[in-house]
């Protein structure tokens, strides 16, 4: 028996002009929202309250480092040292359609114009209420976990890679990626859903990098259907059973099962470079099971959900034992590996390979750029060279075979470039081992460091311990290869910021925390050394908020294009609006809602939402025009079951009016679209 609160909290931010964190595309800026973005907190104490620990599933690309620690002081200056380095894990489920701009190191600032604090506070706050929620909320309950394979879901995007690795070693497993599902089941002592928590290794990117709508992807679309499901008659978003689908190793791991095509030909590009023939790299993109980015949404995500539900419905192996948590801080630049008796290695000071610049079939990169480039590209490196200055020979050394583009660790303005002070962290609860990894392990390294933590504990008399990766937690340092796979230098190699050794020095470190808790010494393990905060205001090129405007004779929220009289299930409502900057509403309240679907209740002659921002079947597109006009457009994508009547859309916004030079305010206002029917088939 525990004690048990799980809470959800809202995280979007501002939803236009702000990069999408994700593909590292500088033109993939937010021009609407698709589905809200939440924080799900889950907190689990035992019974006498001696020990917490606190699990967060965020829907954002990635923690980063300057957001955990925010997040750890605002909690500390509420509940003192309750909630702490140790016992809090932030992970995000790394969907690429959420706001970027929330990162301190320099490096980020390119692909998301700067540190923005409006993106940055809606994701501290979302966080901070989500366990404030939870923490109001802590009833006895019980905890039970269920495992299970999800198949038709994913596939191995760096397959070549993959299979680098020892034979012997392959041999073990069936697939090139892990296809199993683990899921922690909550309820409360009377047996009331509580919440649940997934775990499953694939990316959220079956939406692509032309999509501008702010929303969850492929596992945040699970998340809705569960919580809709569980929390009957309530509104997305709404309602306490909180379903949470969290990242795990899903570093080399693809959605887009139909796999790599040339947009131009048609053929394969399944190669060790991803290119083709004609057009090279910038022609090879992978595709999902849909027949557009929204359908491989829909269908990724519905495969996830059906497994859990089925896992949830099943489960029955109770998790039971004391709660123990072990954090460090560890300068990844300069940790030593033994190898073995004889031989000791090192990491080394981050740096990114050529092929970063390439992307992934998943998201191709800006200039042509090929993965697996183990040879440096003269052009290039030349211009790098005279920008920020080429690397040492230490770190070409160190690096080799990659190719180094970006010597980040010796890049210092105005700050550093990418972190030295990563975090390594475990929670247990019970018989769960949660592994908290700051970034993006592959199937193969994830599939080591869980064996390396499992045998750990086994050494040291905690057998039977399941281990779970948590992937994207308190700090991103991209991805984690083996050492075999960082040999041939694709995406997540050259992405790979410590070096070859990377992989063998987080084995070692997370074996150290895992013998700590297991052997009950936790108190002696060095905290290691604290992370930097750099003195950073605002530093950003998103444009600045300027005084909205409207067309000739008209005003906020009037209609410009108006609905059609009648429509059919699995039609699209459609209404245009006089618009204004959504930002402006983002940085007036966290719970601003932009949308409303309503139908008319004749017996009551009232009307009655049925749909929000955060519907699946809503869009929100805001579309910037000349002298501070813009439009809105909202679609209804009607959907199968809804009942014939007569409907509404509503639109919210906040127009900014400018008093003085110095001074504005929003304004909030609102416009409703004609009446419309909808009709039986």
């Amino acid at each position: 028996n525990y004690l048990l609160g799980v809470g959800r909290a809202d995280c979007t931010g501002p939803v236009a002009e702000i990069p999408l964190m994700g593909y590292a595309n500088p033109d993939q800026v937010g021009g609407g929202l698709l589905t809200r973005l939440y924080s799900r907190a889950f907190i689990v104490a035992e019974v006498d309250d001696s020990r917490r620990v606190v699990f967060v599933s965020a829907d954002i690309g990635m923690v980063s480092q300057r957001l955990r620690l925010e997040v750890l002081k605002k909690l500390k200056s509420k509940y003192g040292e309750l909630y702490r380095q140790d016992n809090v894990i932030l992970s995000g489920t790394h969907t690429h359609s959420g706001p970027g701009g929330y990162f301190q190191y320099t490096l980020f600032w390119f692909t998301s114009k700067g540190l923005i604090r409006p993106s940055l506070n809606a994701i501290v706050n979302g966080i901070v209420k989500s366990i404030d929620i939870a923490h109001q909320n802590m009833k006895r309950g019980r905890l039970f976990i269920n495992r299970g394979t999800v198949e038709n879901s994913q596939i191995n995007r760096s397959p070549f890679s993959y299979l680098e690795n020892p034979a012997s070693e392959q041999s073990r497993y069936s697939s090139n990626t892990d296809k199993e599902m683990v899921m922690l089941k909550m309820v409360d002592g009377n047996g009331q859903d509580l919440g649940l928590i997934s775990w499953f290794a694939v990316h959220p990117v079956s939406m692509n990098n032309t999509n501008r709508l702010v929303n969850s992807d492929n596992v945040g679309y699970a998340s809705y259907l569960f919580e809709q499901e569980k929390n009957k008659g309530m509104l997305p978003g709404e309602g306490s059973f909180v379903a949470a689908f969290a990242s795990s190793n899903l570093g080399d791991v693809s959605p887009n099962t139909k796999g790599p095509f040339c947009v131009n030909t048609g053929e394969s590009c399944n190669n060790p470079q991803s290119t083709c023939p004609i057009g090279g790299a910038t022609m090879c993109m992978a595709m999902g099971p849909g027949n557009d980015m929204f359908d491989s949404t829909r269908i990724i995500g519905q495969n996830i959900y059906l497994k859990a539900r089925e896992l949830y419905e099943e489960a029955s192996q109770e998790v039971t034992g004391p709660l123990r948590s072990a954090h460090q801080w560890v300068n990844m630049s300069d940790v030593s590996v033994e190898l073995n008796a004889t031989h000791t290695v090192k990491t080394c000071k981050p740096a990114l390979g050529h092929s970063f610049a390439a992307g992934t079939i998943d998201g191709v990169g800006a200039f042509n750029f090929t993965q697996g480039s183990v040879e440096g590209d003269p052009f290039w490196d030349e211009i790098r060279d005279q920008l920020l200055g080429q690397p040492s020979n230490e770190t070409k050394a160190c690096h080799k075979p990659k190719p180094i583009l970006f010597s980040t660790g010796e890049m210092t303005w105005p700050h550093p470039w990418h972190p030295d002070i990563v975090d390594v962290q475990i929670a247990v609860i019970g018989s769960l081992a949660i592994v908290a990894v700051p970034g993006e392990f592959t199937t193969m390294s994830g599939r080591r460091l869980r064996e390396a933590v499992k045998r750990e504990f086994d050494y040291h008399g905690t057998p039977r311990m399941d281990v779970v990766i948590a992937g994207l937690c308190n700090v991103y340092t991209h991805y984690i290869t083996t050492y075999e796979e960082y040999q041939v230098q694709r995406y997540e190699a050259a992405s790979t910021i410590y070096g070859p050794h990377s992989l063998s020095a987080y084995v070692q470190l997370y074996r150290g925390l895992a013998r700590a808790i297991a052997t009950n010494t936790v108190q002696d393990l060095p905290r290691g050394p604290e992370p930097p905060v750099f003195n950073i205001r605002n530093v950003t090129l998103v444009p600045p908020l300027t005084a909205d405007r409207v067309p000739a004779n008209k005003t906020f929220g009037d209609v410009l294009q108006e609905v059609r009289q009648q429509y059919r299930v699995r039609e699209v409502a459609e209404v245009t609006f006089v618009g204004a900057n959504p930002r402006n509403s983002a940085e007036n309240a966290t719970e601003h809602n932009f949308l409303l679907v309503e139908r008319y209740a004749s017996t009551s002659d009232s009307w009655h939402v049925v749909q929000n921002d955060a519907s699946w079947d809503t869009r929100f597109y805001w579309t910037k025009g000349l002298h501070g006009r813009s439009n809105v457009t909202i679609e209804w994508h009607i959907p199968h079951g809804t009942e014939p009547g007569v409907y509404r859309i509503r639109y919210f916004g906040h127009y900014k009016k400018k008093l003085s030079n110095s001074h504005a305010v929003s304004i909030p206002f609102e416009g409703t679209s004609s009446v419309f029917e909808i009709t039986a088939l």
